[in-house]
């Protein structure tokens, strides 16, 4: 046991004195390396900090046009112009098969004819009805003239003539009072009769209209100037990275489905989707540059328009972002890839210096400082990181760092240049 244990103490000491001899090494590297080694310095100034991130284009008040919403039932497309086709406002982009809305047009058509038939008919029944009802008003009443005159001899005729004169003046007013009444209640007949009809009438117009306006809507017109843009046909089974081709004549579309898209060439906007620990950098408002990977060289002002809400699964959690483009050209498609900058502030009168310069280890930050002939790593607090550059504290100005791990100036990958690549280029 005591054999054991002096073993194991010798294996410490051994293990400790190998650690102080590597931190030794480490503290100051051999001045024959040194010389190999890329530098910079550290530099005062006013540094930028920005956001990148993919993107893609966009119509900023895209028209679309999408199948009306009439029978529920999907139709075919009859007539299409061609992507990227130019388009004045009024003019046809598309055309629906009106197969079916035709047929209810003429089924609304006959309705109506027949309608307007039986009010016209109904109309006649009730004059031919209320002159006979006035005939019979005009009888009741010389009727009832001629047995009032009757009466006025009764003073020279018997008592039961008399009676019978009397009795017969009575009678015709009474039919004179029921045929008014009998008349009053024929007009009224007449005339609910009459509004009947004409509220099917109504109807029928009103069905024979929307069957008009249904088949005009299957037409499909550009409100606005711009160029054609067919939307994809998902219409049949799709599966998941599969390629969708845009629609083309004899192709079935369901309502509410967008056929095509008119670009509005004066608004445009770029789609970026963005970290979500970037959120905290960016505001409405803020300058943005666009550059849109089909057109190299071109460089679009933008600004910050709107800030989506939070989405994705907690190892991916991201965020829309929508930049507006302040001046768009004619070039301009949607679905075009951009890269998109948007400048987030800026720090003045700090110490930086080149991202490449700044090393990370078990959750300390430090530099390679030349000291004599060879580097001390030096720890030093990281203010604020750009894409490029990094903010620090704890150097000076003017101190030279390495741009590569001295401990890997040997190595194949700096040999190849691949810290030098990481420098910014001049």
């Amino acid at each position: 046991m005591k054999r054991v244990f002096g073993a194991l103490l010798f294996l410490a000491a051994l293990g400790a004195v190998g650690s102080l001899g590597w931190k030794a090494s480490r503290t100051v590297t051999a001045s024959a390396n040194a010389p190999m080694l890329p530098t910079t310095k550290v530099a005062r100034g006013e540094v930028a900090f920005s956001v990148w991130a993919k993107g893609e284009l966009q119509g900023g008040n895209t028209e679309m046009l999408t199948v009306p919403m009439t029978g529920g039932q999907p139709v075919a497309i009859t007539y299409l112009m061609q992507p990227g086709e130019a388009v004045k406002p009024g003019e046809v982009v598309a055309r629906l098969d009106v197969t079916e809305q035709e047929f209810r047009l003429q089924e609304a058509q006959a309705d109506l004819s027949e309608a307007e038939q039986q009010v016209i008919q109904a109309k006649a029944e009730a004059e031919a009805k209320e002159e006979e009802a006035r005939y019979q008003l005009m009888k009741a009443q010389s009727d009832l003239k001629i047995a009032e005159l009757e009466t006025r001899r009764n003073d020279l005729l018997p008592r039961i003539v008399a009676r019978q004169n009397q009795l017969a003046v009575e009678a015709g007013r009474d039919k004179l009072t029921q045929l008014n009444r009998e008349l009053a209640n024929r007009l009224e007949t007449a005339r609910s009769g009459i509004a009947i009809h004409e509220a099917a009438v109504q109807k029928a117009r009103v069905k024979a209209e929307t069957a008009q306006r249904n088949i005009d809507s299957m037409t499909l017109k550009a409100k606005s100037s711009g160029y054609v843009a067919l939307q994809s046909n998902d219409e049949g089974m799709v599966r998941w990275g599969m390629y969708l081709p845009p629609y083309q004549v004899g192709d079935i579309a369901r309502p509410g489905k967008a056929v095509a898209q008119i670009p509005d060439l004066r608004s445009w906007e770029a789609t970026a989707r963005i970290g979500e620990l970037d959120r905290g950098h960016l505001k409405e408002g803020q300058t943005a540059e666009i550059h849109i990977i089909a057109l190299p060289g071109r460089v679009f002002q933008g600004k910050v328009k709107t800030l989506g809400g939070t989405t994705g699964p907690p190892w991916d959690r991201h965020f829309d972002c929508r930049v507006a483009v302040t001046v768009p050209a004619s070039e301009l498609r949607p679905g075009m890839s951009t890269q998109v900058r948007i400048a987030t502030g800026s720090l003045k009168d700090v110490l930086w210096i080149p991202a490449q310069a700044l090393f990370d280890s078990d959750g300390r930050k430090y530099v390679f400082v030349r000291e004599g002939a060879g580097f001390r790593p030096r720890d030093v607090q990281l203010v604020q990181r750009s894409e490029s550059q990094v903010v620090v504290t704890g150097v000076s100005e003017g101190q030279e760092v390495a741009l590569t791990n001295p401990d890997q100036a040997g190595s194949k990958d700096t040999q190849k240049g691949g810290a030098l690549q990481a420098l910014p280029k001049s």
